[in-house]
C-alpha cells in the first residue's frame, strides 16, 4: 500500500507520521514551505481545552485528543504542549462563556467559578465592572503549532517519507488515486487523503455546498509593562464574554500574546488579503474593551492573516470518493485533535474503513 498526502498543516503531516510509523510508505506534497505560514497550522501556537458548548462530541473525545498527542511526543522525543489551563469570561446572559461553562457543568468537568472581584484580583487584566463571572479550568494548554510541524518535518524526513515541499497540487483524478502538480508531473498511490484546508474548494469546487472558505486575521500584543507577569502566567482564554466570538493565548515559550475574534473573519477565497490590512491590528485589539481594562495601551507587534473553511454546523467534513479522501476541520479547532486525526485516517486508509474515521470526526454522537 502506498499512500499520498496533499497539505501538509498539522492534519497532513499527522497523517502521514500515523503512517509512516507502521510502514507505509507516504509522500506528503505541500505547496509551500513546512510549516506554511499562510496557512492555519502555520501560526505560533494554538490552544486545546476541554470546554466545547453544545458539541458534547468534540468534548468527550478530548481525552483520546491529548493520547494522541502523548504518542506524537514519545516518537519525536520532546512534547511541544504547554500546559495553562484554561478560563472563560461572561459579560452577558447566553454569551460564549455562558455556553462553554453549561457544557461543562454538563458533563461533569472541573470547573472554578470566580467572582469578578476575584476574577480581576487573579487576572489583574479584566475589567470587573464589564463581567458577570470568571471560570477557569486545568484542563487545557497551547500547542505550539511551528515547532510541531518543524519536528514532524525532519522525524519524516529521517524515516524515510517522501515530503514535497513547495511542490503545488493543481488537480486530483480520485478514479484513478493520482494527482496532476503544477509542473505537469504527476503521482499516484492506492490512496489520496487531501488535507488542504483552505485550498480544498479549488481541487474540490463542486464541494462548496458542504465547505465555505473565510479570512480572518489575528493580532499579537505587548501588554502594558505593569500587566506583563499577568499575562505571562495567565491561562488561556477561551471566550472572553460579550459577541466578538474571541480567544486569547498568553505568551508562553517564546510566543506571543494573540488576540483572535470570530467577528472578525468574512467570505475569501484563500489567497485573497492576506496582507494586514492599515489599521487592522487596532480594530482587532479594541474589540477586547471590554472585558479588558486600559486596551489601547496594549501596542501591536503583528498581524498574521489566516484562512479557514467552515461547515454549516462547524463540524469537520470527511468524504471520500473513489480513492481519494478529503478532510476539512470547521475553522481553527481542528487543532487541537491533530494527532488524534492522523491515527483515525490512517486506521481508516489501512482497514478500508474510512466511515469510523469520519463518524468519529465529525463528532456527532
Amino acid at each position: 500500500m502506498t499512500i499520498l498526502v496533499v497539505g501538509a498543516g498539522i492534519a497532513g503531516l499527522s497523517t502521514a507520521w500515523a503512517l509512516t510509523r507502521r510502514g507505509v510508505p507516504v509522500t506528503l506534497v505541500e505547496q509551500g514551505p513546512v510549516p506554511n505560514p499562510l496557512s492555519a497550522s502555520g501560526d505560533q501556537h494554538r490552544i486545546i481545552r476541554r470546554a466545547y458548548g453544545g458539541r458534547g462530541g468534540y468534548q468527550r473525545r478530548i481525552g483520546e485528543a491529548y493520547a494522541a498527542w502523548d504518542e506524537m511526543w514519545a516518537d519525536l522525543g520532546h512534547s511541544h504542549l504547554v500546559e495553562t489551563g484554561f478560563m472563560l469570561l461572561s459579560q452577558q446572559a447566553g454569551d460564549g462563556g455562558d455556553v462553554y461553562r453549561d457544557g461543562l457543568r454538563a458533563g461533569g468537568y472541573p470547573l472554578e467559578e470566580l467572582t469578578p472581584e476575584e476574577t480581576a484580583v487573579r487576572f489583574p487584566f479584566v475589567d470587573p465592572a464589564t463581567i458577570r463571572y470568571g471560570a477557569v479550568s486545568p484542563e487545557g494548554g497551547i500547542l505550539l503549532c511551528r515547532r510541531i510541524a518543524s519536528q514532524l518535518k525532519d522525524w519524516l524526513v529521517a524515516r524515510g517519507a517522501d515530503v514535497r515541499e513547495n511542490t503545488e497540487v493543481t488537480s486530483v483524478d480520485a478514479a484513478t488515486g493520482s494527482v496532476l502538480l503544477a509542473d505537469g508531473a504527476r503521482l499516484s498511490a492506492d490512496h489520496v487523503i487531501v488535507t488542504t484546508g483552505a485550498w480544498t474548494l479549488g481541487l474540490f469546487p463542486k464541494l462548496d455546498v458542504s465547505l465555505t472558505t473565510y479570512r480572518t486575521a489575528v493580532v499579537y500584543l505587548t501588554p502594558p509593562e505593569d500587566l506583563h507577569e499577568a499575562w505571562e502566567n495567565a491561562p488561556a482564554i477561551l471566550d472572553p464574554g460579550g459577541s466578538i466570538d474571541g480567544y486569547v493565548l498568553p505568551p508562553v515559550a517564546g510566543t506571543g500574546l494573540k488576540f483572535g475574534a470570530g467577528i472578525h473573519k468574512y467570505k475569501s477565497k484563500p489567497d485573497q488579503d492576506r496582507v494586514p490590512k492599515p489599521g487592522e491590528g487596532e480594530t482587532l485589539r479594541d474589540y477586547f474593551s471590554p472585558p479588558f481594562a486600559r486596551i489601547g495601551d496594549y501596542r501591536v507587534d503583528d498581524v498574521v492573516t489566516c484562512a479557514y473553511t467552515f461547515t454549516a454546523d462547524e463540524h469537520f467534513f470527511v468524504e471520500t470518493q473513489d480513492r481519494a479522501t478529503v478532510v476539512s476541520a470547521c475553522s481553527g479547532h481542528g487543532y487541537k485533535f491533530g494527532a488524534a486525526v492522523g491515527l483515525k485516517l490512517a486506521d481508516g486508509v489501512m482497514n478500508k474503513d474510512m466511515e469510523t474515521a469520519r463518524t468519529w470526526l465529525e463528532a456527532r454522537d
